[in-house]
């Protein structure tokens, strides 16, 4: 872990590594898992051989399982969860509040497997396992499984297992 880092009252996992200029808090990361600079995590739980790039905030009460990859500049909010072997890709934004500012906050639950693309703005929805998100799309509606979204709104435009 790197000297430059600030991390406090958390459960950090044998393997894992941390750049420098990462600020985390009261989070658990897994092990083998590799945080890159500039990285902001607070009440968070990041699983097993994870990824999280640089410039990735990670809010209070989100989870990420096992093997994702968290690209740059990705936000992911609370009461957000990634199941295993997701990808996130760079820019992507998570929302959890559909009328801000308010005390009404919505749960997202991303599916195993899915992929989201880069600048793809996801709100309180759920992604099937094995989603694809494309690029820059908005998420306003559930996305089922296997389904490859696109658009603002996002439309269905196929499936990945056809």
């Amino acid at each position: 872990m790197a000297s430059k880092s600030i991390i406090t009252d958390c459960d950090i996992k044998s393997g894992v590594e941390i750049e420098e200029f990462s600020v985390i808090h009261n989070s658990e990361v897994g092990k083998n898992t590799h945080i890159w600079r500039f990285v902001n995590v607070y009440g968070a739980t990041i699983g097993n051989n994870c990824m999280i790039g640089s410039l990735v905030e990670i809010q209070e009460g989100a989870k990420i399982g096992d093997r994702c990859r968290i690209q740059s500049h990705a936000f992911i909010c609370s009461l957000v969860t990634i199941e295993n072997d997701v990808f996130v890709s760079h820019g992507a934004k998570f929302v959890n509040d559909l009328y801000p500012p308010s005390d009404e906050w919505k749960e997202t639950i991303v599916r195993e497997g899915a992929s989201i693309g880069t600048n793809a703005t996801i709100l309180p929805v759920e992604i099937g396992r094995n989603a694809i998100v494309g690029a820059g799309a908005v998420v306003v509606e559930d996305v089922p499984e296997n389904a490859i979204v696109v658009g603002n709104p996002a439309e269905i435009i196929g499936y990945a297992d056809e």
